[in-house]
């Protein structure tokens, strides 16, 4: 192929941003000549990505707590496609982030813009709000679908969708080096850490970051031994996890370490969740993180009350985090909303560090990585997206 391709691509979170910066590599081992610009973070950048707007801006969570930023998310979404209707790049791939990247992709269906649109990782239409499948048949060309029960899922309505799993699940070994994490996180090697990731929005550190601390206060009363470790993957977060950790929970800054990225794979909540011996942590994309290195974990989630009822109205399936989703069974313990509580979290997280539970969780998730990566159905979805679109 000669002709020089212009790809956008748009993600709203660090974990959108990780897989952008792969495809962007997917793309130039496909012997691609592109160059690619929407929105993206640090990694998609060092890929030699132009962000036109800072990814920190998409970062918001909720039904509710979006309402407050509605003008400059429609800005943002205007100003993109006033921006490829003057310079229509060849494709648009949403990255996750389904309420913005589907409204994008919409657009440019309804302008009739000369632009190919893809969403990689599905909304989980299969779970709650399924009729959005009849916008993404009408918006998107092709998704690019994590998990292979996606696929059944789109073929019902004759949506083209095609499965590519997650790229970590091949790249993480089955054999995680918890020693080799800490030495690069200059964590002492003989001491035991819990992790603690509240998320990477602003939002989710508010919510759970508190209730998180609370339980640790508790914990260090009765095992005064245990330390905990909390990643930050860029200065804001740094900066609201600092003074957080000093004006709300003073009395275990000494036990809780923040450690802030230091590279442009922004790879910092990996790392100390492999270093560490349990996780407590967001619902979200980290927990297929967590299931992928094996690490024992409890899962927590707060929303803004009339968030969290309207999308109770509509869920379609009993669980909430990735590991009991993809396993169809309650392999991690969930504690959402109400049941997110500090008495809960130290009772769940005690009982994985001191019972037979957290070598049998390890050995379920375990299960699950090595199912995942054994499914023959996988492609590359540089090479998906490429077959599709007869590049």
């Amino acid at each position: 192929m000669s002709k020089r391709l212009k790809i956008a691509i748009v993600v709203g979170e660090v974990s959108g941003d990780t897989l952008g910066a792969a495809l962007i590599r997917s793309f130039k081992a496909q012997g691609i000549d592109a160059e690619f610009e929407g929105i993206g973070g640090s990694q998609m950048i060092a890929e030699g990505f132009h962000s036109l707007y800072p990814m920190e801006s998409l970062s918001v969570m909720g039904l509710v707590e979006v309402l407050k930023h509605l003008k400059s998310l429609f800005a943002i979404r205007d100003g993109l496609i006033a921006h490829w209707t003057q310079s229509p790049p060849d494709m648009y791939i949403g990255i996750d982030a389904p309420d913005f990247n589907l409204r994008v992709a919409k657009l440019i269906k309804d302008k009739q813009l000369p632009i190919r649109t893809v969403q990689y990782v599905s909304p989980s239409v299969w779970a709650w709000r399924q009729k959005r499948v009849f916008n993404i048949k009408y918006a998107i060309d092709l998704v690019l679908c994590l998990f292979p029960f996606e696929v059944d899922f789109y073929h019902k309505y004759d949506v083209p969708a095609v499965f590519v799993g997650h790229p970590l699940a091949r790249q993480l070994p089955l054999h995680s080096e918890q020693q080799q994490a800490k030495q690069q996180l200059n964590l002492p090697l003989e001491q035991g850490y819990i992790a603690l990731l509240p998320g990477s929005r602003s939002g989710e550190v508010a919510r759970l970051l508190p209730v998180m601390l609370e339980a640790v206060q508790s914990i260090l009363q009765s095992h005064s031994q245990l330390q905990f470790v909390i990643p930050a993957i860029n200065p804001q977060r740094a900066a609201q996890i600092r003074e957080m950790l000093a004006t709300q929970s003073p009395q275990v800054q000494h036990q809780v370490r923040m450690i802030e990225n230091y590279d442009k794979e922004a790879n910092i909540g990996r790392l100390v969740m492999q270093g560490s011996d349990a996780i407590v942590l967001a619902s979200g994309t980290a927990t297929l993180e967590a299931l992928l290195l094996h690490r024992p974990m409890v899962v927590v989630y707060k929303l803004h009350w009339l968030t969290y009822f309207i999308a109770s109205l509509m869920v379609k399936i009993p669980y909430y985090s990735l590991p009991n989703i993809i396993a169809k069974n309650k392999l991690v313990s969930e504690l959402i909303q109400s049941d997110a509580t500090a008495d809960n979290i130290e009772k769940e997280l005690l009982n994985l560090l001191n019972t037979e539970r957290g070598q049998q969780q390890t050995e379920q998730l375990l299960a699950l990585h090595q199912m995942l990566i054994a499914d023959q159905s996988i492609q590359d979805p540089a090479q998906a997206i490429l077959k599709q679109f007869q590049l």
